[in-house]
């Protein structure tokens, strides 16, 4: 279904081609497609007041909007492209298998319709993996830009990559955030080079299992020209480099918090160094940044920063670019965002941590944390992320819907540490758990959320989380000013 293959050089007119969902991805498909002469037919689950607009603008150009009815494949259908998040099992591509139609996702779309506009088109340097990825791609892109580069940072990061692709700008290269989802349905995707940060279970429920997830993944290194750069802390990352079919000449290239040997980069002394794109690898190291050129320098970000590196490097770009990119480099809201210091307590917000293994990253940054945590757990368990923060735990205060699974691996795993349980789920509820963290914080302790679950239990999103944390933080430190 997803693998299926088309030519690369597509006579678009008057082919009959369906596109999945409207949104980001599926209003500019929609309308590059029409305007490259195909016959367009959106179909959307939704028909809401949002949706009607949508389909309101789409039909003034002459595409057919199908509203409240995804799941049937339109008649005549050649190709479907889809929004990345509609599950492969849903109706429409089960009888788009059973038709012989391929789909794509508008990844694969956008590869396919590089150098559409007559330009040369932009090589891509792609990252992945469970966490990490929008801040890689982003400290990516700051080091290509020091390096005088035409760069954006673009795909699952929210800039449509069609826009990228077709849009007015000439870039010498692109920095790609790829989603699981996005894989999946990118059957042709060739990057210059790619990393997959890390590996840990997440969308099990879309892909079907962890296999699964990963050989998604995995497909990120498909056909890489240059470099597959991998997690050495992480082997599950090293072997779908191993599993990938690469070009002639393209290489494994690690990365590592500690010392790095040879084909791989790492830190040394609190500098960050290169030893894979040196003459002499064997004996040969070129210092790159300083772990003080990270912001912040918590030691997932330092990963993260690493693996930036990593493909800026086999790019060509020179050493002192990545420091000067990194140094530029300001994070997105609520990655590990420092608020405030009240009284010597430090108050950071990553509220971005929804799954585990980002609060696992979050809670080895610092030393004595006051957690906050809890919302939709999505089906994760959390037994082995208290059992590595206990010893950093001053003590735990629990919001959300699925706060007592927290609890409840607190009580087994960590039964010293006094926790709060706030048996309330409104948004009123975050300045409760700032106050009770407070109240438990010593001097150079650190309040952190880092919920490690999904935040539409109380929250529109993560956003609306984190600044309401920053706003019960703020509102504090007023008091105590």
């Amino acid at each position: 279904m997803g693998s299926q293959e088309v030519s690369s050089t597509v006579d678009w007119q008057g082919k009959h081609v369906t596109v999945a969902g409207l949104g980001v991805s599926g209003i500019p498909a929609a309308r590059a497609l029409h305007e490259r002469g195909a016959l367009v037919t959106v179909v959307n689950d939704g028909d809401d007041e949002r949706a009607r607009a949508q389909a309101a603008e789409l039909e003034a150009l002459g595409i057919t909007v199908r509203l409240g009815d995804g799941a049937t494949l339109p008649p005549s259908t050649e190709l479907v492209v889809t929004a990345p998040g509609w599950q492969p099992d849903k109706p429409l591509f089960l009888a788009a298998a059973e038709a012989g139609v391929p789909v794509w996702g508008d990844v694969e779309l956008a590869w396919r319709l590089r150098g559409d506009n007559g330009r040369k088109a932009a090589p891509w340097l792609a990252v992945t993996g469970t966490n990490g990825k929008t801040t890689t791609v982003r400290m990516l892109a700051s080091i290509l830009q020091a390096a005088g580069l035409r760069t954006a940072a673009v795909g699952n990061i929210g800039v449509s990559l069609l826009d990228a692709v077709l849009g007015e700008t000439e870039y010498d290269v692109l920095a790609v955030e790829l989603s699981s989802y996005q894989l999946h349905w990118a059957p042709s995707l060739r990057a210059h080079s790619a990393a997959v940060l890390n590996l840990a279970p997440d969308h099990l429920d879309w892909h079907g299992s962890m296999a699964a997830y990963a050989a998604d993944k995995g497909r990120v290194y498909e056909g890489n020209t240059v470099a597959c750069v991998y997690n050495a802390a992480d082997p599950a990352t090293e072997d779908l480099v191993r599993e990938a079919d690469v070009e002639e000449g393209c290489r494994a290239i690690g990365f590592t918090l500690g010392a790095p040997g040879p084909s791989q980069l790492g830190v040394v002394d609190g500098i960050l160094v290169d030893r894979a794109f040196v003459a002499n690898r064997q004996k040969q190291a070129q210092e790159l940044a300083e772990v003080t050129d990270v912001n912040p320098p918590a030691p997932h970000n330092i990963a993260n920063a690493l693996a930036a590196a990593a493909l800026a490097r086999a790019f060509g770009v020179e050493p002192a670019a990545v420091r000067d990119g990194l140094r530029a480099f300001r994070p997105d809201a609520h990655r590990i965002e420092h608020v405030a210091d009240i009284d010597e307590v430090r108050y950071v917000d990553d509220s971005k941590a929804t799954n585990t293994h980002a609060t696992e990253a979050s809670l080895a940054a610092y030393d004595s944390i006051v957690w906050i945590a809890g919302g939709l757990a999505k089906g994760a368990t959390f037994d082995e992320l208290v059992t590595g923060a206990a010893k950093r735990l001053r003590g735990v205060v629990l919001i959300g819907a699925d706060r007592a699974l927290i609890r409840e691996a607190l009580t087994r795993h960590a039964p010293e540490v006094p926790v709060v349980d706030l048996d309330r789920t409104d948004t009123g509820a975050m300045s409760e758990a700032v106050a009770r963290a407070a109240e438990l914080a010593r001097p150079g302790d650190t309040v952190l959320l880092a919920p490690a679950c999904a935040s539409m239990d109380m929250f529109t999103n993560y956003n609306k989380r984190g600044e309401a944390f920053a706003d019960a933080v703020r509102a504090r430190a007023d008091e105590s000013a």
